[in-house]
């Protein structure tokens, strides 16, 4: 009998020597977690000594949790800054000074694991009016920084951040100018409101009708200028006592005798045929869409798309009318159609009521002016009114077929009435009423450094 030995390998080892000796034992746990749950109070507010004891002990092995971006909070007033967390919700609770005081305490709160429905249930202050407070507060000190006068700031100590609010999106020196003129007539919030609109949205009003008469830093101009938009809005609709109502609005507000003069002609019946507004308007039909803007419309206008590449057929195939008919507007039209667009109701295209048509462009290259290379290649809208054929007018601009005169094989083009009368051409297939460049996200004119 043969019989097999195995030697099992001994684990490595090594000499003590190489082996640190621990100076101390390691302690025996000898105690049993405790169960007991913690009262509410202590989750949401934890004392203050064990707050800072954990922030020691943990230091930046701490889970970081992520946080939303809230803007740095206001100074505290020299009489809130000693106070704890309790004297503080105190203060909100009841309303304790005057609310530019104590609306520096919500972010500081919050600083502190407040959420705002937390913060509504203890003191009674929504998360609405929290958020209203904390901004209104940060537009009183940008007004401040501003140099704005105190007999004008004193008139937002009560009720003020209602008003200040609306003027959030202004830049400071919007703030200043829209703060003296609310005062100043005394608005409220609504019409604060509508003030903060017309100043914000006038710049891009460039295209419309009478915008060179009004002047940008003047906020009455720029809410009279709103009002005159709206008026015309309504004289489109042929709701006249709604116009009419809109330009006495404006003649209160208006602030310089060139936008003064514009007002009464237009209010007496002078300067508003509708082909010398658009006649007017056709020499710079050119505008980029901002983001938003549909929805920020009072006012818009449907219409049917077609492109360019096929030519007159599908102009001429294009429904004639689209309105709006019972209490909700439904858009009804003669036939069906499948490419639709809705653009902003600006002045050239506010009046058309039939015949309007939007042709797309692949790119800017056909168009009859000196583009810049990088807006050569963006796609385009035409927006044309079928019912002005003929080539009357030589600084305006007509949709024509490729050489204008019917015989080019690249699509339909924009050629400029001068140039077609030279060519013999007398008919179009439609006036060019604006040409629409499309929004874009990285567009620097779009946001001002305050937004």
């Amino acid at each position: 009998m043969f019989s097999l030995t195995v030697n099992s390998p001994k684990p490595l080892s090594l000499s003590t020597p190489f082996l640190p000796s621990h100076p101390h034992p390691l302690p025996t746990i000898t105690h049993k977690p405790n169960l007991t749950p913690r009262p509410i109070s202590a989750l949401i507010i934890p004392p203050s000594g064990q707050r800072n004891q954990q922030y020691s002990t943990e230091g930046p092995q701490q889970q970081q949790l992520y946080q939303p971006f809230r803007p740095p909070p206001s100074p505290l007033p020299p009489k809130f800054r000693n106070l704890d967390i309790n004297s503080k919700l105190e203060v909100l609770a009841n309303r304790l000074g005057l609310w530019y005081e104590y609306a520096p305490l919500i972010p500081s709160l919050t600083s502190e694991g407040f959420t705002p429905s937390t913060l509504e249930e203890i003191t009674g202050i929504t998360g609405v009016e929290q958020n209203r407070l904390v901004v209104a507060a940060q537009v009183r000190d940008n007004l401040v920084e501003c140099g704005l006068d105190e007999e004008t700031l004193s008139c937002f100590e009560t009720g003020g951040a209602e008003l200040l609010y609306e003027i959030r999106l202004l830049s400071g020196k919007q703030r200043v100018d829209a703060a003296r003129f609310m005062v100043r007539n005394g608005f409220d919030m609504k019409q604060t409101q509508d003030l903060a609109r017309a100043m914000k949205d006038f710049p891009r009003r460039r295209i419309d009708y009478g915008w060179d008469k009004f002047t940008g830093d003047s906020p009455g101009d720029c809410l009279a200028f709103w009002f005159f938009r709206l008026a015309q809005e309504h004289a489109a609709a042929a709701a006249e006592e709604s116009r009419v109502e809109a330009m006495e609005k404006a003649l209160e507000v208006v602030e310089t005798e060139s936008a003064r003069n514009v007002l009464v002609e237009v209010l007496e019946g002078k300067g508003v045929d509708k082909d010398s507004v658009i006649d007017e308007q056709v020499k710079v039909p050119l505008v980029r869409m901002k983001l938003g803007e549909v929805a920020e419309s009072t006012k818009v206008v449907v219409l049917p798309v077609c492109k360019a590449e096929k030519r007159e057929f599908e102009v001429e195939a294009a429904p004639w009318e689209c309105d709006g008919v019972g209490d909700f507007g439904i858009v009804e039209v003669e036939k069906d159609w499948r490419r639709w667009v809705v653009l902003p109701g600006w002045q050239p295209i506010a009046g058309l009521e039939r015949g309007g048509v939007a042709v797309s462009f692949k790119s800017g290259k056909l168009l009859p002016w000196k583009e810049k290379r990088k807006y050569k290649e963006e796609p385009v809208l035409v927006v044309a009114d079928r019912g002005r054929k003929e080539v009357v007018v030589d600084d305006g601009f007509y949709l024509v077929l490729s050489g204008g005169n019917g015989s080019g094989d690249e699509g339909l083009i924009v050629e400029r009435g001068l140039t077609l009368k030279e060519m013999g051409v007398e008919k179009s297939l439609g006036m060019v009423l604006l040409v629409v460049r499309p929004p874009r996200w990285e567009d620097e004119e779009q946001l001002i450094d305050e937004d």
